[in-house]
Order: structure tokens, then C-alpha cells, then sequence
């Protein structure tokens, strides 16, 4: 029911909200991307830049922003698969298929790195375009994941 989406909405904003306001010391400036993009002037512009950088080569992906670029579930994909190529194959993925795609990058990003699923994969079908700012948190845990996995280099753990 509606309700029970505004409801479940809601919770997910308050348990963002609550990651957001985590200590962002482990939310370090990625060394690849101060070295790649100098001139990227806020962690949320280098986030962005450097999903972009990790996902240039994949077909069907086209990041430049934290909203629409992500709304068929590809993008996830791709940056899941960047680091776990063999987790599944990528070139087998169809855009059109938007809650497969949600439903494998979620579940394999929280298998790989404990990247918590901060996404519901109902609400981003539902969604025409998914709120930036969920996005935008939910990618800093999968970067954090990775940090803490070793898997991506930063000022702090080079």
C-alpha cells in the first residue's frame, strides 16, 4: 500500500540520515581520484567522478548524476562488477530488467564488502528516478566497504 511505502520511506531516510551523520573518517578523499580529477572541488563531485571512472567501459551506463544515471539498476551493476568481475556476468545484464539489476548489485555488494542494502529494491522499481541523496549515501557505504576491504586507496590507508 501506499502507507506502507511512505512508512518504509521514512525509515530509510532516518537510518541515511543516521549513516550521513556517521564520522567521515573512513570517508576519505579517494588518492586515485585526487590524482585523476585535482580540480574536483567536493567529496560528492569526486564520488561522482569516480563512479564514472569506474564504469566508463561498461555498455548501457552513463553516470552524471546521483539520480536518473542510476534508475535501471545498470550502474550498480557495472561498479559492483568493476571489482567483482567474476561475481557475475555483466554482459548477460538487460537494462529493461531494472529489479534483477537492483536485486544483484544490492545482494552482491552486501555479500562482497558488507555494503548494508540502505536501498529498497521495491521502492527503486517503483521510482522513476531514485532520490539523489539516497544514491548519493548509499554509494558512500559501498565505498566504504571497499576502503575497509582494501580493494581502494586512500590519503589515509596508502
Amino acid at each position: 500500500s501506499l502507507a506502507a511505502m511512505e512508512r518504509r520511506q521514512a525509515e530509510r531516510r532516518k537510518e541515511l540520515m543516521r549513516a550521513q551523520t556517521m564520522p567521515k573518517s573512513s570517508m576519505q578523499a579517494p588518492l586515485e581520484i585526487l590524482i585523476l580529477f585535482p580540480n574536483a572541488n567536493s567529496i560528492k563531485q569526486m564520488l561522482l567522478d569516480w563512479c564514472r571512472a569506474k564504469t566508463r567501459s561498461y555498455e548501457h551506463v552513463d553516470i552524471h548524476n546521483f539520480s536518473s544515471s542510476w534508475s535501471n539498476g545498470m550502474a550498480f551493476c557495472a561498479l559492483v562488477h568493476h571489482f567483482f568481475p567474476e561475481a557475475f556476468d555483466y554482459s548477460s545484464l538487460n537494462p529493461s530488467e531494472r529489479r534483477h539489476n537492483f536485486d544483484l548489485a544490492f545482494s552482491t555488494a552486501e555479500r562482497m564488502v558488507d555494503c548494508p542494502q540502505l536501498l529498497d529494491v521495491d521502492d527503486m522499481v517503483k521510482m522513476r528516478e531514485p532520490d539523489w541523496k539516497c544514491v548519493y549515501t548509499y554509494l558512500q557505504e559501498f565505498y566504504r566497504g571497499l576502503v575497509t576491504k582494501g580493494l581502494v586507496k586512500t590519503r589515509g590507508n596508502s
